[in-house]
């Protein structure tokens, strides 16, 4: 079985996607029987070990992101791989060339809907076009012989745009990168903090959706005696006396080791469609404190940690201080043990290839069900 996977969301400082990604591309090679090419967009194009770049423009102020502008680069590589089957990881021109590419190869395309595109755009645009995009990802996604998506959130968005044949296929963890055992007991020295102070970590990009206002506010209301250490690039740099800044991009293994050494994960971001962090911090051996919206609700159970109300601090402040008083440390033991039996690599990668055998005439699935 040969597997070509195409995305552009694939950049030095990519999140979810590249990481699905990669963890994907390192466990297919060592399977038998089976072949994975993935292709990317690059400055040139060029092959090794089984990732194909191909040219596509950079984007301006796009932390190393590229946009591909034509389908024929993309669609003349797959011609030559002749691959058994095709999976798009963005709603762009890629997938056009994989569905182009099918044409020509009779192969099936599978879309994997990582991102809601009609809520992205509402919030960078305006929901006035929002119409046409959900007019859009409905034609598009329609045109796939599979869709996955990572949630069932997810899954119901698309069978309400009329999308059919859409499967839940959640993303996963790797387990060494995250794991307890990183846990460095120094951070809190490093930060200037006592060592019974309850610190707090979100790792991610500062994007709009993450509500990182709401973390300001929350930890205003919190005190002195927690503290909030914020990861990732386009930070906020005004922030109270309670919080830190890591203003840039961290290696998984730096985002791992701070996460293993916090007490909690804090997520205020009311739009994930997997929210990929939350199980990285279950996984380091922490719990988690995020809202009741998104994908969190599947992915978070009470024994995990707590849910509150999106978009207010003060609920979100009361959750914090709930979890603080009845062992977070345990709770953070029984978040590791849940994400091994549920979201490891090995099982998604399994998963998938029952989704890939299903498509190509062998076992089939569960449907979601909207």
């Amino acid at each position: 079985m040969h597997i070509a996977d195409m995305t552009m969301f694939y950049a030095p400082a990519s999140g979810g996607v590249r990481t699905y990604l990669d963890a994907k591309h390192r466990r297919l090679v060592l399977r038998p029987g089976v072949r994975h090419s993935l292709l990317v967009p690059g400055p040139g194009f060029s092959q090794r070990d089984g990732i194909y770049k191909v040219p596509a423009p950079a984007l301006p102020f796009g932390n190393g992101y590229r946009f591909p502008l034509r389908v024929a680069p993309w669609r003349n590589v797959l011609k030559a791989l002749k691959p058994d089957l095709i999976e798009v990881g963005d709603p762009y021109l890629t997938a056009w060339a994989a569905l182009d590419a099918r044409r020509q190869l009779d192969v099936p395309v599978i879309g994997f809907y990582h991102s809601d595109l009609p809520l992205l755009v509402s919030n960078r645009v305006g929901s006035w076009l929002g119409t046409n995009v959900e007019a859009y990802v409905s034609k598009l996604y329609g045109n796939f012989d599979r869709v996955l998506a990572p949630s069932n959130v997810m899954a119901e968005k698309l069978i309400a745009l009329g999308v059919e044949n859409v499967y839940v296929q959640p993303l996963g963890v790797d387990l060494t990168t995250f794991s307890p055992t990183l846990r460095d007991p120094g951070l809190k020295t490093e930060l200037g903090l006592t060592e019974d102070t309850h610190l707090l970590i979100f790792a991610g990009r500062g994007s709009k959706e993450k509500n990182l206002p709401v973390l300001l506010d929350c930890m205003k209301l919190l005190g002195p005696s927690y503290h909030l250490l914020l990861v990732g690039s386009h930070m906020p740099t005004q922030v109270p006396d309670n919080v830190s800044v890591i203003g840039h991009f961290c290696a998984a293994w730096e985002v791992a080791r701070l996460l293993a050494s916090a007490d909690a994960l804090i997520h205020a971001g009311d739009q994930e469609t997997f929210g990929l962090v939350v199980l990285e911090a279950m996984a380091s051996g922490i719990p988690v404190v995020a809202v009741a919206a998104g994908a969190f609700p599947e992915t978070v159970p009470p024994e995990c940690g707590l849910l509150c109300q999106p978009n207010h601090p003060q609920a979100m402040a009361s959750a914090v201080r709930e979890l603080f008083a009845d062992n977070p440390a345990a709770k953070g033991q029984v978040a590791r043990q849940y994400v091994s039996e549920r979201y490891s690599w090995d099982t998604v990668v399994n998963g998938l290839l029952e989704h890939y055998q299903a498509v190509l005439g062998c076992r089939t699935p569960v449907l979601a069900h909207g």
